[in-house]
This record gives C-alpha cells, structure tokens and sequence, in this order.
C-alpha cells in the first residue's frame, strides 16, 4: 500500500499523462486550414495528418489496454510515451506530407494512456482514494483538449508549425519521466497470450469503419471507396467477433463486452462521444464565421479556443463533485445526469447562438456534462469486468467514444456544408444549418438517457471473465 504523499503523485502523474495525451489530438486543429499550403498538398490529402491520428488512436487503445492486462500498465505506459515522443520528432523534421502523417500515427497511440491510467489506479491506490483519482485522469480527455486547443492555437498564429512538435515532445519526455519514477509495478496479471490475430483483425475492422465514416464526404458517401471500405471493416469486425468467442485467449472477452452493464455503458459511451465532438467542432465554426452572412460571430482562431476553454476547467472542477456523486448514488446516476446535461445545453443552443458569450456559455454547460459522463463510465465499466481485464474492457470503451467523435465529424461535416448562405464575397453555413446540428447533438444526448437508463442497479459478482458467482444468482 502506497503513502498518501506517493498516492498524490501517482495521481498528479496519470493526470499529467492523460493531459500531455490528450493534447495530442487537438494538436494540429488550429492549423488546418494552413495546412495544405504549407505541406504544398490538396486540402483532402493534408486531413490525413488529423484522420491517422483518430485510426492510430482507435486502434491502439484496446490492444495496448489488453498488453497491459497481461504483461504490466505500466510498461504499456512507458512504451505508449515512447511512441508519443518518438511521433513528435519525426514530425519535428518534417517538411512533406508523408513523414507528417507518421509522426502523427504514432502521437495517436497515445491515447491509450487514459485507460491504462484509469486501471493503475484500480490497482496502486487504496479504495477509499480510487474514485476521485479515477474522475480527474478519466475527466482529462476533455480537459486535455479544451486547454490544448489555445495552446496550440498561439504557436500556429506567432510561432513556427514545427515549435507544435517540440512541445509535445518535451510533455511526452516529461511524463516518462514522472511514470518511471512515482508509478509502481502492479504484481495483477491475466492468464493467458496475447492475441495477436485477434490483434490484426480489430484494426482493419476498425480502421476500414473508421476511415469509411471519416472520409465518406470527401469520397461520396455513394462511392466505391466510400462502400468498400465501411462494408468491409463491418464484414471485418463481425468475423473477429466470431474469432473471439472461440477464442481461448480473446484480446477481448465478448461474453463481458456482451454484459448488459457493459454494453449499455458502450452504447451511452458512443453518445457522448458524439455531443462532445459537436461542442470543439460546431462550436468553433460558429465563432468563427464571418459576420458578413448574419449568422457568424466573426472571432479569431485564438479567440474561439479561448471561449471553449472554460469547458475544460469545468470538467476539471467538477471531476471531485463527480467522484463524492458516484461514491453516494453510483455511477449509473452520475453519467444520468451527465447525459441529460448534454441534451439540455444543446438544447439551448438551438436558442441562444447569436453572441459570444451564448458559445461559451453552451461549451461550459456541456463540459458540466461531459465531465460527470466521463468520470461515471470507467467506474461502472470496471464494476462489471474482472480485475485483470479492466485496461482492456476501458479501452474498448474508449473506443466507443472514438467512435462516436467519428460519426458526429461524418453528420455535422454533412449538415454543415448542404445549408450555405453568402453574402459580400463570404460564405459560411446558415443558422438553420447550426440549428440542426445542435438538434441532431440534443437527439444523441436523449438516445445515451435511454441507454443509461436501461444500465442495471445491480448486477452479480464474476470470479473469471465469463462464469457469474455459483453463490451469488438470483
């Protein structure tokens, strides 16, 4: 059992790590736009650098959540911030697309520290402190991109693109620092092999669902490429399901992703993901439309990340009034209200979306909301899983979310552009068209109610991955 002192610093540690990972992904939005002229490419060919980020991402986090499962968290973590570091130099020196776009694929395995992290904790710290640590390292995937988004947004605007890498660089060093001094060798293992092509399956299916979902505007949603690619990542991750069941040593146990506390969570996960998505997406272009058309609000790039920041701080802020709900009502009650938060901000936003301070006022609501939903599901995830399965079970939820940031870029990417208004030489899209993108977030918001609602109280004790207690039915 660890010293409180030494608790805080596994804490203060995981936090820093999930940030830093964090980070990551909203690393390069700012610089979008710039993009295709500074790496002399199309402007599809230069989004790869953000999609092989989400694909990497996606992709990384169950596998390394079972690697570590079986062979050590913290390894897994360690290894994680190696690639972190090792993505940031290559994109550090790189002046064309392609060595961009490899930095970058392995900046995006970075994820996978928060689930890894969330499990380390289950495991070094004592009971009484594991829901509070869970809430904040679980709460800085929002964080991390709420605060990182100015960040980034200033050394686009004044600095050197490549200044990006370097700071990301020094976070990654930084936090295998910290992880390889103050987090200890956790003795809890899974029995078993790594699945390796249990492995290989995941990813194409995921990657071909991904990449489909991402692309399928840019493509043609009726397009060969379009089809092909989402039909086969489904005909992909079906057959892997197939695999799994049968396997002896699945890289994930079906018959506990199937548990209705599980699946549910899953499904709500999905959901979040999805209205998350709307407010660093939807939000931004709002902000920084042009006044021109009467619908903009005509703010700077930098101005706009800094009207999302207060999303993240509240996420911070509530991270501990999440943990002291869930030690009182539980988890299901926590991501309830997270949820109905959600559906209730965007509802405002369908109504308030004419001035400056309406953005900020709905990305802070929806941070009230995101930061009780995060916090909840790693806790009712774990409720449901055996210890020694818990980083993979967290990083298929990660996944979810994943998925759902995937399916919300595909929908507002869509919503956005068929609704255009122009006026003196600009074009941006109409009110209508944000009206129905906030709507269509309030919808997914009430879908992840129902999901949650339906998550049951209580549910039975597991001695392994898939046999319920002998001694506790009924």
């Amino acid at each position: 059992m660890s010293r409180p002192l030494d608790d805080r610093a596994v804490v203060f540690t995981l936090a820093f790590t999930g940030l830093v990972t964090a980070f990551m992904m909203t690393l390069l939005v700012p610089l979008v736009p710039e993009l295709p002229d500074i790496l002399r490419v199309s402007a599809e060919d230069s989004q790869w650098a953000v999609t092989v980020t989400l694909l990497t991402a996606a992709v990384a986090t169950p596998i390394f959540g079972r690697l570590g499962d079986l062979y050590g968290k913290r390894r897994m973590v360690l290894i994680v911030l190696s690639f972190v570091l090792l993505g940031s130099l290559i994109a550090f020196f790189s002046h064309e697309l392609a060595p961009l776009i490899v930095g970058r694929a392995l900046q995006g395995t970075g994820l996978a520290v928060i689930p890894l992290g969330v499990s380390i904790l289950r495991d070094v710290l004592h009971r009484d402190r594991v829901g509070p640590a869970i809430a904040l390292v679980s709460a800085t995937l929002g964080i991390g991109g709420a605060i990182g988004l100015p960040l980034a947004a200033v050394i686009s605007q004044f600095l050197d693109w490549h200044i990006l890498f370097a700071v990301s660089g020094v976070l990654a060093l930084a936090g295998f620092a910290l992880v390889w001094r103050f987090i200890p060798v956790s003795t809890l293992r899974a029995e078993g092999t790594f699945d390796a092509l249990g492995a290989v399956g995941l990813g194409i299916g995921l990657a071909s669902l991904l990449l489909g979902i991402s692309k399928g505007s840019g493509w043609g949603w009726g397009s060969p490429a379009t089809l092909g690619t989402l039909i086969g990542g489904v005909v992909v991750l079906v057959l892997w399901v197939l695999f799994e069941l049968r396997s002896r040593s699945p890289l994930i146990d079906i018959r506990v992703a199937a548990r209705p506390t599980v699946l549910l969570t899953n499904l709500a996960s999905i959901t979040v993901g999805f209205t998350y998505f709307a407010s660093t997406v939807v939000l931004p272009q709002l902000l920084e439309a042009s006044t021109a058309t009467g619908v903009g609000l005509g703010q700077s790039m930098l101005v706009s990340s800094l009207c999302l920041m207060p999303s993240g701080l509240v996420m911070w802020a509530m991270s501990p009034v999440a943990a002291r709900l869930i030690a009182a009502r539980g988890a299901r009650t926590s991501l309830l209200l997270g949820i109905t938060i959600i559906a209730v901000s965007y509802l405002l936003a369908v109504f308030l979306m004419s001035e400056v301070w309406h953005a900020v006022l709905i990305a802070t609501l929806v941070g009230f909301g995101v930061g009780f939903a995060y916090s909840s599901m790693p806790t009712l995830i774990m409720g449901a899983v055996p210890s020694t399965e818990t980083a993979a079970s967290n990083g298929l939820n990660s996944v979810m979310r994943t998925l759902g940031s995937s399916i919300a870029s595909a929908v507002f990417g869509v919503v956005l552009a068929s609704q255009l208004v122009s006026a003196a030489g600009e074009t941006t899209p109409s009110a209508s068209a944000f009206q129905v993108s906030f709507a269509v977030s309030a919808v997914a918001a009430v879908i992840g109610v129902v999901f949650t609602v339906f998550i049951p109280k209580h549910h039975r004790p597991y001695r392994s991955a898939s046999l319920p207690d002998a001694d506790d039915r009924g």
